[in-house]
């Protein structure tokens, strides 16, 4: 989009003035309303620089901000999601969510290092299938948890999720159960695991693995629930309270450790693997 001083005719009749500003806007902060020029999202993270808004980021962006520089070597890229089930228009909304995000499921796993220490990594993707938890996504998610204890390594996970991929029905349900366990095991070996919730981080990833961290760690007004306000309300019958179900609710309630903005994460996180080394 191009924004541009209107074109006034008593002067110069209409032509471009050399002193007409032009310039070209990335995004609109949904929060403030705000015009953001590419330059500002890229030097503040994705962040709002007026009202602090955290804006979504692919999983790639991710681990381009938390990962030591060409640390990271990804994992268990050959596994991609298939319809087992043979869901109506399932295969059709696989293929509008590879040409989406360009990645083969919702989460990206591998190892890398964050302020100098060797972890087991994953990230979660917002724009593939909202980062529904399908049979891949937990297969990834729990191989990298297998991986890190046999390495003896910390797990960091960034989470963003709608939930269980519907269209995959029980297959995808089981995910919790078999991730959870893998973080059992993990956690019996004396590891840590450190987990961030980004928005929205719901239905049954926070349910299993996102919630089951050493450390539980937020950005600024993520959605972090199991059912959404919308349904909690249509269900009792009740208006809920300001806020409620985002991460300075949560904090308040005890449910989270810390609230960390994004240009502090790799710091806080690095400062925290160098404690429990």
């Amino acid at each position: 989009m191009i924004f541009k001083r209107p074109k006034n005719t008593l002067e110069g009749h209409g032509k471009l003035l050399s002193n007409e500003i032009t310039v070209e806007v990335a995004a609109i902060c949904k929060k403030c309303e705000k015009p953001l020029t590419e330059n500002e999202l890229q030097k503040g993270g994705h962040v709002c620089p007026y009202c602090r808004h955290h804006f979504k980021l692919n999983a790639r962006q991710r681990i381009h901000i938390i990962a030591d520089p060409s640390s990271f070597i990804e994992h268990d890229t050959d596994l991609e999601p298939k319809n087992v089930l043979n869901f109506p228009g399932y295969d059709e909304k696989l293929d509008a969510a590879r040409l989406q995000s360009a990645e083969r499921d919702s989460v990206i796993c591998g190892t890398c290092k964050i302020g100098g220490v060797e972890v087991a990594l994953f990230v979660m993707d917002p724009y593939f299938m909202m980062g529904s938890m399908g049979s891949v996504c937990g297969e990834r998610i729990t191989r990298t948890f297998e991986r890190a204890t046999a390495d003896s390594i910390p797990v960091v996970g960034f989470t963003v999720s709608g939930g269980a991929r519907m269209q995959e029905g029980i297959l995808s349900l089981m995910q919790m159960a078999k991730t959870s366990g893998a973080v059992k095991r993990h956690n019996d070996s004396g590891n840590l695991f450190i987990c961030m919730l980004t928005d929205p981080t719901t239905g049954g990833v926070t349910a299993s693995f996102a919630m089951e961290a050493d450390i539980i760690l937020a950005e600024p007004q993520a959605l972090i629930g199991f059912a959404g306000p919308r349904v909690i309300e249509q269900t009792i019958r009740k208006k809920l309270p300001q806020g409620f179900q985002r991460a300075e609710f949560q904090l308040e309630k005890g449910f989270i450790d810390a609230i960390v903005e994004r240009k502090r994460q790799r710091r806080i996180i690095a400062q925290l693997l160098q404690m429990h080394k």
